[in-house]
């Protein structure tokens, strides 16, 4: 019996999930719900889908919600679902304070029902290509710029952008924070639209991060550094390359060199939200943990939120 799922908020990525969700086999797509109805009117003719007339409605419908809504709607929508003990995909970042994603923690352990957080890039297809690769990164760096945009203005770059390689650099080191600081400006609203972060881990990994909102040029990329070789990775283009370095020791050591080697990973090209989407269905129906977790969420929603806070005290 295939999962029967809604969307929650038809605007510009919620689209995205929509035209992922119809392509997508072994699943029923039910249809959407979105606040505003114009909105409704005019993606129910171009996807051809079903529009509820209310939240309510469509929960009585689904299995499983997928919250594509502004960020300051994710708790209310959430709480709502699992409360029906419906499985919920959220996008990030998960909730707009730290008190509303504990307690989405709680009540969805309480309720036995799945909670996946949309951080894309774990499906980037060129950050699964040089996975397997990563092992103990020493030093990080992380910049993701973009032109300025009127989307997903309710919250800071920090929050908006960075965020994303903050998942990615958790997820990677996996140790402890040890500290953290940030500098950053207002630009064109009344929060952070660039910020800058140094991250030490307790293992010795260090992090730098960038963030800009307000950039001429489109960059997302990590490059990771570790014994013996510098992984790139561009998330925007969907390109690696791994340079692995082999020193060859000499009696003499000014006849000792180092031979710097390139490798480009295969790309397994995808859709990323179809992927995440895909994933969270096999979670579901195999009862495993999803990829991403609420937790997971947390923790990088934690780092940024003390990132915001240093970034707004160095312009104060």
């Amino acid at each position: 019996m295939s999962q029967r799922i809604g969307v929650i908020g038809a605007g510009h990525f919620g689209k995205y999930h929509i035209k992922a969700l119809q392509a997508l086999k072994n699943i029923e797509l039910v249809g959407f719900y979105d606040i505003d109805p114009l909105v409704q009117q005019q993606v129910s003719k171009e996807y051809q889908i079903k529009s509820y007339p209310s939240y309510d409605a469509i929960l009585n419908d689904v299995d499983i919600v997928d919250i594509v809504t502004p960020t300051i709607s994710h708790y209310d929508c959430a709480i709502e679902a699992i409360k029906r003990q419906k499985h919920v995909f959220i996008e990030k970042p998960v909730t707009h304070d730290l008190e509303s994603a504990e307690k989405l923690i709680e009540l969805a352990y309480e309720a036995d029902v799945k909670v996946q957080v949309g951080h894309i890039e774990r499906f980037n297809p060129a950050f699964l290509s040089v996975e397997p690769y990563i092992n103990r990164p020493v030093y990080i760096e992380a910049h993701r710029l973009q032109p300025f945009t009127q989307r997903s203005l309710d919250v800071s770059v920090v929050l908006n952008l960075m965020i994303h390689d903050l998942d990615i650099i958790l997820h990677i080191v996996q140790s402890n924070i040890k500290k953290i600081s940030a500098s950053g400006a207002t630009i064109a609203t009344n929060m952070p639209d660039v910020a800058n972060a140094r991250i030490e881990f307790e293992n010795g990994c260090i992090a730098h991060l960038t963030a800009s909102r307000i950039s001429k040029d489109n960059l997302r990329n990590i490059k990771i550094f570790q014994k013996e070789n510098a992984i790139t990775i561009d998330f925007l283009n969907k390109k690696s390359e791994i340079i692995f370095a082999r020193l060859f020791d000499s009696a003499n050591i000014n006849e000792s060199s180092i031979e710097l080697r390139s490798e480009y990973p295969p790309i397994v090209h995808n859709n990323a939200i179809q992927e995440e989407l895909k994933a969270f269905i096999y979670a579901i129906e195999n009862n495993t943990k999803p990829v991403v977790t609420l937790e997971h969420a947390y923790h990088a929603l934690n780092v940024a939120f003390e990132i915001v806070e240093k970034v707004k005290f160095s312009f104060e």
